[in-house]
């Protein structure tokens, strides 16, 4: 049903993560290296996968920096 709240608007999951690389690339006019691309891709899927399952992105990142990074669940 169309008037439904509980639905998300858009379901392209794949559209969403994909976005922001190119917003990112757009306002910087390109990444400068395949090193710094792929840096961006490993940490914007890290946030990316701990924001859905609930985790606060914050405190991940803080006990990234602190040498115990917080492991996504696979179920």
């Amino acid at each position: 049903m169309t008037d439904d709240v509980d639905v998300p608007f858009t379901n392209n999951t794949a559209e969403v993560a994909f976005r922001l690389s190119k917003v990112k690339q757009k306002i910087a006019g390109c990444f400068r290296t395949g090193k710094g691309v792929e840096d961006f891709c490993t940490i914007r899927s890290y946030a990316s996968t701990m924001q859905k399952q609930g985790a606060n992105i914050f405190q991940c990142f803080a006990l990234v920096f602190q040498g115990k990074t917080p492991q996504p669940r696979f179920t």
